[in-house]
């Protein structure tokens, strides 16, 4: 299986906080699963934690390399740049990842990188895997949370997208 492509200042281990959440279903493809994940008006359909989706440029709603958006997630107001699109092709995982940021002094900072590998397996089976790696006294902060939120958050976000891609499906 693949693996997520980490930029410097990013590796999880060296940063402040890190999540990962992952799932193996059947019975779906990631040409099923990836305009879920593409289509930026999807994703207040079926995760509750996202809010407020608006691109800069008159960009989107799907995403692309070098898009700027913003969102609300996890109540903060986050300026996002996708720093890498690769859509579904045969026999290749697709991949979609963006630094995101929430503005502020050193103690309200906020640095991410949220990278999603999307990979079809053997055996009519498929792969989602999100990880984030993020900085700042908030990641710290967040890193230290029990439950975390940031895992929480993001399995909710997997799981509403695979029922949501069953729906469509269907």
């Amino acid at each position: 299986m693949h693996d997520i492509i980490w930029p410097q200042g990013y590796l999880p281990g060296l940063s402040d906080n890190f999540a990962s959440n992952e799932v193996i279903v059947a019975g779906l493809s990631v040409s099923d699963v990836w305009p879920m994940l593409d289509d930026t008006t999807q994703w207040p359909r079926y995760y509750s934690n996202c809010a407020d989706i608006r691109f800069h440029d008159a960009n989107g709603p799907r995403l692309a390399a070098g898009a700027r958006f913003r969102f609300t997630t996890f109540g903060f107001p986050v300026e996002a740049e996708v720093t890498e699109y690769v859509p579904p092709v045969e026999g290749q995982p697709a991949r979609v990842a963006w630094h995101g940021w929430v503005e502020g002094d050193a103690q309200s900072r906020l640095d991410v990188h949220h990278a999603w590998l999307l990979e079809d397996l053997p055996q009519g089976r498929m792969r989602v895997l999100t990880q984030e790696t993020q900085n700042g006294a908030p990641a710290k902060a967040l890193a230290t949370t029990r439950p975390n939120p940031m895992i929480n958050g993001h399995q909710e976000w997997l799981d509403g997208m695979i029922a949501a891609a069953r729906v469509a499906r269907s």
